[in-house]
């Protein structure tokens, strides 16, 4: 219960007497109590809705790429090539040229200029091309990734980037035979895609590992297939390989994943970005990540 506290004032002569309510420590704790549940309630519901935008922003992101691809393809009359080298198998080391797909789209994301400043003739990893490579683009990463930039093996800050076009259905080394849309020295038209462009995924998302030789590498970096780690519901990239068989480590590529809740956002080769749910069928998505495989998707529930 309030106590009242009784207070005299003393004007001349006279003497007025009034109460003054206060509020007692247990009252105090109730309320502070009570405000720290209705903030407790309203956090996750804050949280949730910042997801949500950074998952659109991120959705965003995927359709710019994606029209970017088509734009180079109109001009080009095939798509862009996964990776450029001499030859492959392509080990996730930093030797060779390597230069990715996402070079090739930058003029058509209003990267010009630094498209411009990129040799494409010496590589990558030459130290001409080093500024390029530290410089990191907001269009190539998602919002909900927790880290703009990684160390790479060099010991610099590289940009990197969360999307990974899609050169296989299957884990194999990334080489001129791979049966999906982007791999070494592809020039994929859209009549190459028998499966057709709305049934097959050209891009979608994953996570750089520490060591990431970042966004201009045609490598790991920046080309995944059509897997995910069955064990780990949080779509973590596939790296069983990596400890079983050191030797062959460099070749793994790995499949998609992201940070967003039970899967990630993709890009169809029709411009279409859709939610892929991390529960998919291995199987369907297999099918969905060739070019040509004559699968009919349309038959199973996914």
């Amino acid at each position: 219960m309030s106590k009242s506290i009784v207070c005299y004032r003393t004007y001349g002569s006279s003497s007025r007497r009034y109460n003054q309510q206060a509020f007692t420590l247990v009252e105090l704790l109730v309320v502070i109590a009570i405000i720290g549940i209705l903030v407790g309630l309203l956090l996750p519901a804050v949280q949730a809705a910042r997801e949500a935008a950074r998952r659109m922003s991120c959705a965003n992101n995927i359709s710019q790429i994606g029209l970017a691809m088509h734009n180079f393809e109109f001009a080009a009359e095939h798509l862009p090539s996964g990776t450029v080298n001499d030859s492959g198998p392509i080990r996730n080391e930093p030797i060779g040229n390597h230069m990715s797909w996402t070079v090739k789209i930058m003029p058509y994301l209003e990267q010009s200029y630094l498209y411009k400043s990129i040799d494409q003739t010496k590589g990558v990893y030459d130290p001409a091309n080093a500024q390029a490579r530290q410089t990191q683009l907001a269009v190539y990463a998602c919002p909900s990734y927790p880290l703009s930039v990684h160390l790479g093996v060099d010991s610099v800050d590289i940009g990197s980037t969360t999307y990974g076009a899609c050169y296989s259905g299957t884990e194999v080394p990334l080489d001129k035979d791979n049966d999906g849309v982007f791999y070494l020295g592809s020039r994929t038209k859209f009549s190459d895609i028998g499966d057709g462009s709305s049934n097959t995924v050209f891009l979608s998302e994953k996570i750089s590992e520490q060591g990431d030789l970042g966004w201009m590498s045609g490598t790991r970096a920046t080309l995944r297939n059509g897997t995910m780690d069955p064990v780990k519901k949080n779509f973590k990239l596939v790296t069983s390989n990596l400890t079983s068989n050191p030797d062959n480590g460099s070749l793994v590529m790995g499949g998609f994943s992201s940070f967003h809740t039970s899967g990630c956002n993709t890009l169809y080769g029709d411009g279409g970005v859709r939610y892929l749910a991390a529960s998919i069928d291995p199987i369907v998505l297999e099918s969905l990540c060739t070019r040509n495989g004559g699968e009919l998707t349309t038959t199973y529930d996914w």
